[in-house]
């Protein structure tokens, strides 16, 4: 028996690591408790994943367990042990908005729930990769210092900027607004490179721009591509919030970003760090965003601009892949925005 853990295994990165692993093979146990319904409410529910990563996939069993809870993670780290070939921690609260409003549980669930997690594959199966999905947000607002530019339908970078390729590793996370949920990251993801680094584990942590795909559940505060195509198809309106709008987001398809995970399992390093996201290849604004729904769907979507941004939104935030290439040149993107918000709008329709 070989066994993929699979935290957040009814989110959008989890649901599709787990039909990914689930292909390869292995018999993978979901932890998921749908905290997300607590936050977002109904649009938020991962429930309905749930069901249909049962439906599709005979070796996914399902547990319901809150990451919080080592005495229950315990139980299946201990009952497995060596069988447990690799661990993909996904599981979080995401929202920056909640994160605010709820500071413990943020703190406890991202930072408390990572610690858990090592420690036990530690103790229980310490040959296994450690793969944990961070945030782009370790890097707070710091991207808005740079020199960027206005243009008609986005803030850029000139050709010649050094971060004109995107965002690398090197980039700075110190002296800059996070947001709780970026602090309470942060932390995770800095411990995670510790017991790689100090401890001797294959850990990595994935810096990840925005996410997106299928089966993501969008809400109002999460899920940027997925909501904003969820509600102008339904509303025919959407309400863009600081930036005049031309904020860029890099957009990396979940699919794209599970195969990273793949590749990385198969040549495995202690303590590794990688941003990760569309980069180049894969970005927008959201006025560009709303352009090509409207083009795909053939909906005319009336739009509202707020001047007050949200406290420590990016203006302009593109990956530099560089590093990840480097060391895994056999990964290839699929997806590109384009091809992204056309798969949305035919899965939403």
């Amino acid at each position: 028996m070989s066994i993929a853990i699979i935290t957040g295994s009814n989110g959008l990165v989890g649901a599709e690591a787990t039909n990914f692993f689930c292909d390869k093979g292995f018999d993978v146990f979901g932890i998921d408790n749908n905290l997300r319904n607590f936050f977002f409410g109904r649009d938020g529910s991962t429930i309905w994943i749930k069901k249909k990563l049962k439906k599709r996939n005979k070796k996914y069993k399902h547990f319901k367990i809150d990451i919080r809870n080592y005495a229950g993670l315990e139980k299946i780290f201990k009952k497995y042990n060596k069988n447990i070939s690799i661990i993909i921690h996904c599981a979080a609260q995401p929202s920056h908005d909640y994160g605010k409003q709820y500071p413990f549980l943020d703190f406890h669930v991202n930072a408390t729930g990572t610690l858990n997690l090592l420690e036990l594959t530690k103790k229980f199966c310490p040959v296994a990769p450690f793969i944990f999905m961070s945030t782009n947000k370790v890097y707070g607002d710091n991207p808005n210092n740079l020199k960027i530019i206005e243009k008609k339908k986005r803030w850029e970078l000139n050709n010649n900027d050094p971060y004109f390729k995107g965002i690398d590793e090197k980039f700075s996370i110190d002296h800059s607004i996070h947001s709780f949920f970026g602090v309470s990251k942060s932390y995770a993801d800095l411990i995670v490179q510790e017991y790689g680094k100090n401890i001797g584990l294959k850990t990595v942590s994935f810096r990840g721009g925005c996410i997106t795909g299928p089966n993501h559940s969008g809400a109002k505060l999460h899920g940027f591509l997925s909501f904003l195509v969820k509600k102008s198809l339904k509303e025919k309106k959407y309400t863009l919030i600081g930036y005049k709008g031309k904020q860029v987001r890099d957009n990396i398809h979940s699919f794209d970003l599970v195969n990273c995970f793949w590749e990385f399992f198969k040549n495995p390093k202690y303590g590794e760090v990688y941003n990760i996201g569309g980069g180049r290849f894969s970005n927008c604004s959201i006025i560009e965003a709303l352009d090509l729904v409207e083009e795909y769907s053939n909906i005319k979507i009336k739009r509202k601009i707020l001047k007050t941004p949200r406290t420590g939104d990016h203006i302009w935030y593109v990956t530099n892949l560089k590093k990840f290439k480097r060391d895994y040149p056999k990964w290839i993107q699929k997806y590109n925005t384009k091809k992204i918000i056309e798969e949305l709008i035919n899965t939403s329709i």
